[in-house]
């Protein structure tokens, strides 16, 4: 029980400083510490499996947010001061009714008892329920697309690994068809 209280609080502390850091760049690192904390609250709950996906997943996808929001945005590395929220007003009273409605619901909503025991096996669980017979499926177009990401990679690629080096591979020093590097 204090390990929930433990990634409760940061999990919303992270949350409310999304909305209150002054750039992208820090308000992408609040979201992500918050992620890892609520992950980490799904892993308490008995579901590692899911926990741990969606840390990694949220690590993956906020860091490549960053990476891009530094290489590509016009201000300097998202640093710049900005507000994360437009019609302040309005957001907050459909926040406030949003949550007390949420709140609410705990309480009046008939919470079914449980019946029997848990699985053994909560990971072979939630992928059952997720997938159902679909699981070879999913892996083979997983597989499939990963192919597809790689072929297309080296199909928009002009030159391959050893082109510098000529057609017998003797070029020395190398030679970069692009116009940079050694042997220019």
């Amino acid at each position: 029980m204090a390990l929930f209280w433990v990634l409760a609080v940061p999990a919303l502390a992270g949350g409310v400083l999304v909305f209150r850091c002054g750039s992208m760049a820090r308000a992408t690192f609040a979201l992500l510490s918050s992620l890892i904390c609520v992950g980490g609250e799904v892993v308490l709950l008995g579901l590692p499996y899911l926990g741990v996906v969606i840390i990694l997943m949220m690590v993956m996808e906020m860091v490549v947010m960053a990476v891009f929001m530094i290489a590509y945005m016009m201000n300097p590395a998202g640093l710049t001061p900005m507000s994360m929220v437009h019609n302040k007003r309005g957001s907050a009273v459909i926040s406030v009714a949003v949550f007390v409605a949420l709140a609410a619901g705990i309480f009046l909503v008939p919470w079914p008892r449980r019946a029997g025991s848990p699985p053994p096996d909560t990971t072979f669980q939630v992928g059952e329920s997720l997938m159902g017979g679909q699981m070879l499926t999913m892996i083979t177009l997983g597989f499939v697309l990963l192919a597809t990401m790689v072929g297309a990679t080296v199909l928009a690629t002009r030159r391959g690994r050893y082109d510098r080096f000529g057609d017998d591979l003797d070029r020395r020093p190398a030679h970069d068809p692009a116009g940079g590097g050694v042997g220019r």
